[in-house]
């Protein structure tokens, strides 16, 4: 499933993995008009599909304004309120700068600055 539509110029890739896993592939630049599409997917992933891990795949992100910076950390905390485990992978090591000063704890970034294996 791509949200594509609801955020123009950027898009959200939706996947479930056979051990339940949910990955979240933003793509492009996440501008604060697309704000409240991406806190609604996460949220909608995070309190309604409720898996037991959410993985936010950010190698394919062109920019990030501070308003999705904030979305995103404040996804680590929400996910832990509602018992999902919430990682950030594949985060420029800028983005996982900027991620840690918003306050995301280190444990919750996995691969700081690698590009996935296809």
């Amino acid at each position: 499933m791509t949200k594509g539509d609801v955020m123009t110029g950027a898009s959200v890739d939706v996947d479930t993995q056979a051990d339940g896993t949910l990955v979240l592939h933003p793509r492009g630049l996440l501008a604060a008009d697309h704000a409240v599409d991406l806190r609604r997917t996460l949220v909608q992933a995070i309190r309604h599909d409720r898996p037991l891990r959410l993985v936010l795949h950010l190698a394919d992100i062109d920019g990030l304004d501070a308003i999705n910076l904030g979305t995103i950390a404040a996804s680590c905390q929400l996910g832990d309120d509602h018992h999902v485990a919430v990682f950030l992978d594949f985060a420029s090591a800028e983005l996982a700068d900027q991620l840690l000063a918003a306050g995301v704890p280190t444990s919750r970034l996995r691969h700081i600055g690698r590009k996935p294996q296809l």
